[in-house]
């Protein structure tokens, strides 16, 4: 795992490599093991390296025989072993036994397709220097993290956004991240520097612009291709497949431990990582003093029936503390409020190991959202939620999690909206109306959010409804808001997170799954429940739906008042000059006197406030 950059000259010429060093420096915290660069011509390539595979002899750049490809790669590679067979039969020649040098030699054999063949969570940068070609590559699933953008003829790239030039905030971005509480790709929040999509190319010929190729899309299959057969034939096979997945994402020459919430997707993992393990495995748990928030028994159950080496945190409502932290790792405005307690089981556990496995993807890949019972319950009940809406809406505010009030206000008011929109309308933080009204004229983004919905949701057509939805979410959702939380968390600790569910042998099979085995009536998760059932508590398999979530709503009624009131004050939102102080304002007001639980809405403003501090804090001292 590390944390790579470079820079390229687009006209060909000679590159001033001058900030590279800084840039370099600024991703520390990704690879505090060591460090490498190389200078060539054109291209200038750095990394900061996590040593996790072959911890003498893995440091990067890391070339071919003669040099003439070098890459740096920020990931882990986990097929590398079969690969290196099969091109040391070919007779290619190895001087280290990790996976990042199977990269050059694989590249050799098949140019930039090369990447088609990985299996594995990557982002990484490749130079030729013979075909003067410069490879960037993002893997399928987007787990790893790459942003470029040029100016003035040259192009920079890098693993975080810190290590590049700062702009002028992008509108469209901002309009965004009202919408989503983070900000979709290809967008980020400088306008000009773009985020590499998943499973993209961005390829440079040694003069002239880059292009962007799409080499892998992962997706649904056509309805009537669908899974058949029996439940329980399926579920053993998916069990197999996780146990597969999980024994390769094993593979460090460092401990790997687990990030347990309590749930059955981490719960399933553990006690895979335990079976599949010669050691005994560490595991690692954030509670809270919230009751209904508060699920450190359930963890304990696998912890125990596993005998791992557990630890545990119950956090505290000390988010002003921490709220700034979290705003300088993510680098640009991100509001989903587990980003805290993920931060900090990610500290937990880099006290004691380099590599944890992470349960994303889960949810997405086999039907684990409330929103995917509502929608399919929507069709039938849509008009009766008219009716009834005038009673939901006059429900008290509860802080609890997800309560009923909450849930049912949302689906009252979006039960009758086409598909694609409700299920946004399930999710989403602020509408359009209320967007209009808290950004200033000046300040409203020309591009509709939703589009990038739009866009996703027609690639899939003749797949199953909820297919099409979950892939919306695979694919936007899971790679921008879940997996930036992930990566950023973790690496901010120098912790590597590893994600066995976005595995191509585990997400094959989910990908071609019925609804039926995903979900039915209110019950989730179907097949993957029935196929780790043999491995963990009852309570666990079969419990509410779980995961690293705060009790926002009771912290922004409570002890984090005076601190929201602080950093929302009319003088700070007049001063940054993107917000109307009065409605920021009244929506505080409103959820402090349980009118309305407007929690994410309140978190996103908290957050974009305390980054737009520190950026304009930077720029001054840059200026």
């Amino acid at each position: 795992m590390c944390g790579i950059c470079g820079l390229v000259a687009l006209d060909g010429s000679e590159v001033d490599a001058a900030p590279l060093a800084a840039m370099s420096e600024s991703l520390r915290h990704r690879g505090p093991d060591s460090e490498g660069s190389v200078v060539d011509g054109p291209v200038a390539l750095a990394a900061r390296r996590l040593s996790i595979i072959d911890l003498e002899g893995g440091d990067q750049p890391v070339g071919n025989e003669d040099r003439s490809v070098t890459v740096v790669q920020n990931g882990e590679i986990y097929n590398y072993r079969d690969l290196r067979a099969v091109l040391e039969r070919r007779g290619h020649r190895f001087s280290t036994q990790g996976d990042t040098e199977v990269l050059v030699h694989l590249y050799e054999e098949h140019g930039p397709a090369f990447v088609r063949e990985l299996r594995g969570m990557f982002a990484l940068a490749l130079w030729d220097s013979r075909q003067r070609r410069l490879v960037l590559a993002r893997d399928r699933f987007g787990i790893k993290p790459l942003y470029y953008g040029s100016e003035r003829g040259l192009l920079s790239f890098a693993s975080e956004l810190k290590a590049l030039p700062r702009g002028e905030v992008d509108l469209d971005a901002l309009e965004a991240f009202l919408t989503f509480n983070s900000i979709p790709a290809p967008l980020s929040i400088w306008r000009g520097t773009l985020k590499l999509p998943a499973g993209h190319l961005l390829v440079w010929e040694g003069k002239g612009e880059p292009r962007l190729e799409r080499f892998a899309r992962p997706a649904p299959v056509p309805a009537d291709e669908v899974r058949d057969g029996k439940e329980s034939e399926l579920a053993e096979e998916l069990r197999a497949r996780l146990r597969d997945s999980v024994r390769a994402h094993l593979v460090a020459d460092v401990p790997v431990g687990v990030l347990l919430s309590g749930g059955v997707d981490s719960g399933a993992l553990a006690a895979l990582a335990a079976l599949e393990s010669g050691e005994r495995v560490q595991t690692f748990s954030i509670g809270f003093e919230e009751g209904s928030f508060n699920e450190l028994s359930e963890a304990r159950k696998v912890a125990e029936r596993y005998d791992t080496d557990h630890h545990e945190l119950v956090l505290k409502p000390d988010a002003a503390e921490l709220l700034p932290k979290l705003a300088a790792a993510f680098d640009e405005p991100f509001a989903d409020s587990s980003a805290l307690p993920t931060y900090l089981v990610s500290e937990l556990a880099s006290r004691h190991v380099k590599v944890a496995l992470s349960g994303e993807g889960g949810d997405e890949l086999f039907g684990g959202y409330y929103t995917y019972v509502a929608d399919l319950l929507a069709p039938r009940v849509g008009p009766l939620a008219g009716v009834i809406r005038p009673l939901v809406e006059a429900l008290p505010s509860s802080s609890g999690r997800t309560s009923f009030d909450y849930k049912a206000k949302r689906f009252v008011r979006a039960a009758h909206l086409p598909p694609l929109e409700r299920h946004h309308a399930w999710k989403e933080i602020l509408s359009p109306e209320a967007r209009a009204e808290l950004l200033a004229p000046a300040r409203r983004g020309s591009a509709d959010p939703l589009d990038v919905y739009r866009a996703r949701y027609q690639e899939t057509e003749g797949a199953e409804l909820l297919a099409r939805l979950q892939d919306v979410d695979l694919g936007i959702y899971l790679v921008d808001d879940l997996l930036v939380k992930t990566d950023r968390a973790s690496m901010a600790h120098s912790l590597e997170a590893r994600v066995p569910y976005l595995d191509e042998v585990v997400a094959g099979l989910a990908l071609a799954l019925p609804t039926r085995f995903k979900v039915r009536g209110l019950a989730k998760k179907r097949l993957l429940r029935k196929a780790v059932a043999p491995l963990l508590p009852h309570s666990v398999v079969y419990g509410k739906k779980r995961g690293f979530s705060i009790p926002a709503a009771a912290w922004l009624r409570g002890p984090l008042v005076p601190f929201a009131r602080e950093v929302l004050s009319a003088e700070n939102v007049r001063r940054q000059g993107y917000f109307s102080p009065e409605t920021v304002t009244r929506l505080l007001e409103d959820h402090v006197a349980e009118r309305e639980d407007l929690s994410r809405q309140l978190w996103g403003l908290l957050s974009f406030t305390l980054w737009c501090e520190q950026a304009q804090r930077a720029t001054a001292l840059a200026a």
